[in-house]
């Protein structure tokens, strides 16, 4: 595996306009299938053709069972120097409802762990709306967050995805089905705790102490280039091409073994884009910015766009600050919604 990733940074290292990197980010299952000297191997492999700004954020997403003491020690001599931990809940029958392997107690020692040998810059997950769980335990998870001083917080509403456990059980009424108006209660109780507790709310489902924002989602959510490398990784141009790697860990090595990208690709039409730059934007407090909408789309679109926010800006469910389209917070858990009744279809 990491032969086939160092081999596509090289057959890839052109794609991105920028060799100066802000952000370096180890997804997925990073730490079950990379060892620690394998990780600093690729991170040498994309200082041969990239430089890295001073403070680059270097981020590996992790679950709370992998970040033993063994694994932080080594990681410790790495440039790694934030985590994002797959957290959940500090709740046993939340975690055993989202079938993940670790326990609640490994959810907090993980994180003290990681906080004894030095990494401060660490977020974690936590999912909402539950059937196992309520807003007073949702309350206790967010004091158990808030004790831990976690400085950046992902949180999401559960959702039921098809042809899974928990979509097994509530069809056989072992599992209550999430309810929506239990998860707009919580979602507003979270927005509102976490900014008394000097948090950000800088993206719906995204909250952080000062300083403390994700750069590299921070790029996604303003429509800037990336470069994904490795299995089911995702790139995009910064314009109008998205691609992906395939999945299968075996497909991808042999197509790199061969000097041959694993890759597929869509380009995006000016629709694509327009819809694309309208959901990410709504979705943080920058909002869109209108000068950008204006540069980079057609009067077909523009007109399209004026006639929809007409409505929504009038029940001031959209407003424009500082020439930038937003949602007002009180609406975000809406967001999605609001957002794709602008679309061009």
């Amino acid at each position: 595996m990491l032969r086939a990733m160092k081999t596509e940074i090289l057959l890839r290292k052109d794609e991105l306009q920028s060799k100066t990197l802000k952000s370096l980010y180890f997804g997925g299952g990073t730490p079950s299938i990379l060892s620690v000297d394998e990780i600093n191997s690729l991170i040498d492999e994309v200082l041969r053709y990239f430089s890295f700004e001073k403070d680059i954020e270097i981020t590996l997403e992790a679950n709370p069972d992998d970040l033993d003491k063994n694994f932080l020690k080594q990681l410790t001599a790495t440039p790694v120097n934030r985590l994002s931990i797959g957290t959940q809940s500090f709740f046993e029958e939340d975690l055993k409802l989202m079938n993940r392997a670790h326990s609640a107690s490994e959810a907090e020692s993980s994180i003290k762990r990681a906080q004894d040998f030095g990494f401060e810059n660490l977020s974690i997950d936590l999912i909402y709306g539950s059937p196992t769980s309520n807003l007073e335990i949702w309350k206790e998870n967010l004091h158990k967050t808030i004790d831990l001083e976690v400085p950046h917080i992902s949180s999401y509403a559960l959702t039921v995805e098809p042809k899974t456990a928990l979509e097994n059980w509530i069809s056989k009424g072992k599992v209550l089905s999430p309810k929506e108006e239990e998860q707009n209660r919580e979602f507003y109780y979270l927005s509102d705790f976490l900014k008394d507790h000097g948090f950000e709310h800088y993206e719906v489902s995204n909250f952080a102490k000062p300083g403390f924002y994700s750069r590299h989602n921070s790029a996604y959510w303003k429509y800037q280039e990336y470069l994904g490398i490795g299995p089911s990784a995702h790139s995009y141009n910064g314009f109008d091409v998205r691609s992906w790697n395939v999945a299968n860990n075996q497909q991808y090595i042999k197509k790199l073994t061969d000097k041959a990208l694993a890759k597929e690709e869509e380009f995006l039409s000016q629709e694509d884009q327009f819809n694309e730059m309208i959901m990410i934007g709504l979705r943080t407090i920058w909002g869109v910015d209108l000068s950008s909408v204006k540069n980079k789309f057609s009067d077909k679109i523009l007109e399209h766009f004026q006639n929809e926010i007409k409505t929504k800006m009038k029940e001031e469910i959209l407003i424009i600050e500082n020439e930038h389209l937003k949602i007002p917070e009180k609406h975000w858990f809406m967001a999605d919604g609001i957002a794709s009744d602008l679309f061009v279809v």
